[in-house]
């Protein structure tokens, strides 16, 4: 493939080498770890998109409905493009075991950074900008990285940077599926990447291991039963049929991930980190395992203070709170069970029913104990 993330440049001055492999040289040479080129056509992947949403499996996303004709076919999106230009940044890989110590919580590791929209759209934008000084002409382009009506992953496997696999991530042949993608819109003639290959065979392990059994079927995810859906994007109760298989987690999960081969062995050394990419991405001091007690007892300025300039916004304080609720009620440590009840004499009705759940299993575990 490609578009495989090989940082080393075609033979030959830069000016002598195609446009594609310019400003794939560029793309490398900003932080991206692989860079390719696909066409805008609707594909398969993107039309199952409307009957994906059909089955209700997208949950109170509705924004993916809104625009849909537009995240089917990019044409729609930007008028005369030509060309997606996509992008990958590889996350550090996990530096500890999953499990946490009791009464601490898991944040997924790409969300206690720097916020990855920010640290790849800046590399996606410099490289936009460059692209009507590379190609001698004006370019028209548009840039997104999970903001706008794009289907990343799609564009990604058409691009040649791997292949969406059974758990619905695109994995990389040698970066793994730990990645950040962007696209750019150009309205520029490239020569396409030949599309990925899927290399799942016959393994199950994301799908055998998912603590919800989020995946109907192979390569299909019911995003209502993912905890990365229930934690970060679902605004009302958390199902309490799914409550006690989100154990400690309080934001996202990357069980699916942990668990894929693909990962366990690549990357096979640390990675290059020379601007510092990785380094913004990795999980600040704070996020790397959260006392539940102090996520419990955080006001709105606490918050928004300690999930400054990161993707933890997106569950507001709110989502977060929940999440710690219900992460507490799993834990079911007796020293939480004063932070709990707090919530469970407040005003949100959501906190309140999180909190009542939460102080039946506190309760239970310490009757059963007794």
């Amino acid at each position: 493939m490609s578009g495989g993330g090989d940082r080393s440049p075609a033979g030959g001055t830069l000016a002598e080498q195609p446009l594609e492999e310019r400003i794939r040289a560029l793309g490398l040479a900003l932080g991206l770890d692989a860079l390719g080129f696909a066409g805008p056509e609707p594909t398969a992947r993107t039309e199952f998109l409307r009957d994906w949403i059909a089955r209700g499996y997208a949950g109170e996303m509705d924004y993916l409905e809104r625009r849909i004709e537009e995240r089917i076919d990019p044409r729609r999106v930007l008028p005369g493009v030509r060309t997606l230009i996509v992008g990958a940044l590889a996350c550090a890989p996990a530096d500890g075991p999953a499990l946490e110590p009791e009464g601490r919580g898991i944040v997924a590791r790409y969300a206690g950074g720097d916020d990855y929209h920010d640290v790849l759209l800046d590399r996606l934008r410099a490289l936009e900008a460059a692209l009507p000084a590379l190609a001698g002409r004006p370019v028209r382009s548009r840039c997104y990285v999970d903001t706008g009506p794009v289907a990343e992953k799609a564009a990604a496997e058409q691009a040649g940077l791997g292949w969406i696999a059974k758990n619905t991530c695109l994995i990389h042949p040698e970066l793994g599926s730990n990645l950040m993608l962007g696209v750019v819109l150009c309205d520029l003639e490239l020569a396409q990447d030949g599309a990925g290959t899927d290399h799942c065979g016959s393994c199950r392990a994301c799908l055998d291991a998912c603590p919800t059994d989020a995946f109907p079927e192979p390569y299909v995810l019911d995003a209502t039963r993912c905890l990365s859906y229930t934690t970060i994007e679902l605004r009302g109760a958390i199902p309490e049929s799914l409550r006690a298989a989100q154990g400690d987690r309080v934001f996202g999960c990357d069980v699916c991930q942990t668990v894929c081969p693909w990962n366990r062995s690549r990357p096979r050394g640390p990675l290059a980190d020379p601007l510092g990419l990785r380094t913004r991405l990795a999980p600040r001091e704070i996020w790397r395992a959260p006392s539940l007690a102090w996520l419990l007892a955080l006001d709105e300025e606490d918050f928004l203070a300690a999930t400054r300039g990161t993707a933890l916004r997106r569950s507001r304080r709110l989502g977060l709170l929940r999440n710690a609720l219900v992460a507490a009620g799993n834990a079911g440590l007796p020293s939480l069970r004063p932070l709990v009840a707090r919530h469970a004499e407040g005003d949100d009705v959501i906190l309140r029913e999180h909190a009542l759940w939460a102080l039946e299993q506190i309760d239970a575990r310490a009757a059963a104990g007794a």
